[in-house]
Formats: C-alpha cells, structure tokens, sequence
C-alpha cells in the first residue's frame, strides 16, 4: 500500500514553512516561489537602504519618525494563503501601533522595497508588483544595484505612477520618504 507523497499533499504555506534555512520562500498566487539568500551586493543594498531610513523615520533622529521599517517580513496578504517576503517593509504607526507577536505581518505595509536581482526581477515586477496593487501598498521602490538604479512608484486608482527612476549618485528624497535626501551611491559595493 503506498502512502501520498507528503510534500504534495501539504499546502504551499506548510512547504514554505519546512524550507530549509538558505531558502527564502513566499507564497504569490496560490504557488510556493523560493529563492537562495540574497548575494553580497543585494544585502549591502538592502542593509544600507535600511539604515539610511530606519534613523529618521524608524527612530525619529534627525527626521519625523512615526514608521516601523523591517527587513525581510513576513507579509500576510491573506493569512497563509498570499505571502511575500520584501526585502523591507514600513508601516506607519498609527497604522500599525504595535508590531505582531509571531512572525506574521498581516497590516498591509504603506511602503515595500525589493532588491532586485537577476533571478527575481521577473518575479518582483511580474508577481508582486500587482500584488502589491491589489492590496493597497502605497509605495513601492525598486533597487537594481547591479545597474545602480532605483524606481519608486505610488499607488493610484489605475495603477502604478512612476515617480523616480534615479540612477548612480543621484541625491534621493522621494515619497513616503522625502523628508530627508541621501545619495543612492551609498546602497553601491
């Protein structure tokens, strides 16, 4: 008598939950996506991106404070249905006054950010940039530090505006953030 194979009997989030730990997986419509742990390049950027705005707005020094921002959350669209993983997340704290006690982010964030690599750049714009439209994010940004770039968008009532491609050594101060400005040259090895 065989038994079911058990991987495939078990939901995407129970296989997303008995990954191993140098994978990174989400669920994005209905299917598990899984992806190695980001190179040197993509943590330095998003490491430098997060201090950069953790400061002011996380900590209020030398900007208005007011957000949570998170490095790689565990966002619940759906609880353990539709998840993703950006690579930082904000909320606003009159939002979100307190942060979850368990691993799961289920406020929709006001703002993601997703380093983008070869292997998930398709994904990232293809997958979740709708997404995150479908759930009312406000702001998304997109880092390329291959290319060194950053798009920002905001979230309107027909979609995704374009609001910043800025490039190199660009100054940047763009919404939800432009409350401070930073050169995008210090997210670059």
């Amino acid at each position: 008598m065989s038994r079911p194979h058990t991987l495939m009997t078990r939901s995407p989030y129970e296989r997303l939950l008995a990954l191993p730990e140098n994978l990174v997986g989400e669920v994005l419509d209905g299917e598990l996506y899984t992806q190695p742990r980001p190179s040197g390049r993509h943590g330095l950027a998003e490491t430098a991106l997060s201090a950069k705005i953790q400061t002011p707005f996380g900590f209020g020094e030398g900007g208005p404070g007011g957000w949570w921002i998170l490095m790689e959350p565990e966002v619940h669209f759906v609880r353990d249905t539709e998840v993703a993983v950006p690579d930082l997340a904000g909320w606003r704290r009159e939002r979100m006054p307190t942060l979850p006690e368990d691993h799961r982010f289920e406020v929709v964030p006001d703002w993601v950010c997703e380093i983008l690599s070869p292997s998930t750049e398709q994904k990232d714009r293809a997958r979740k940039l709708p997404l995150y439209a479908r759930y009312g994010v406000s702001h998304v940004w997109l880092v390329d530090p291959l290319v060194h770039t950053l798009e920002a968008f905001a979230l309107r009532e027909e979609g995704w505006l374009l609001i910043a491609t800025l490039k190199d050594d660009d100054p940047v101060k763009v919404p939800p953030f432009d409350a401070i400005t930073f050169s995008l040259a210090d997210l670059w090895a």
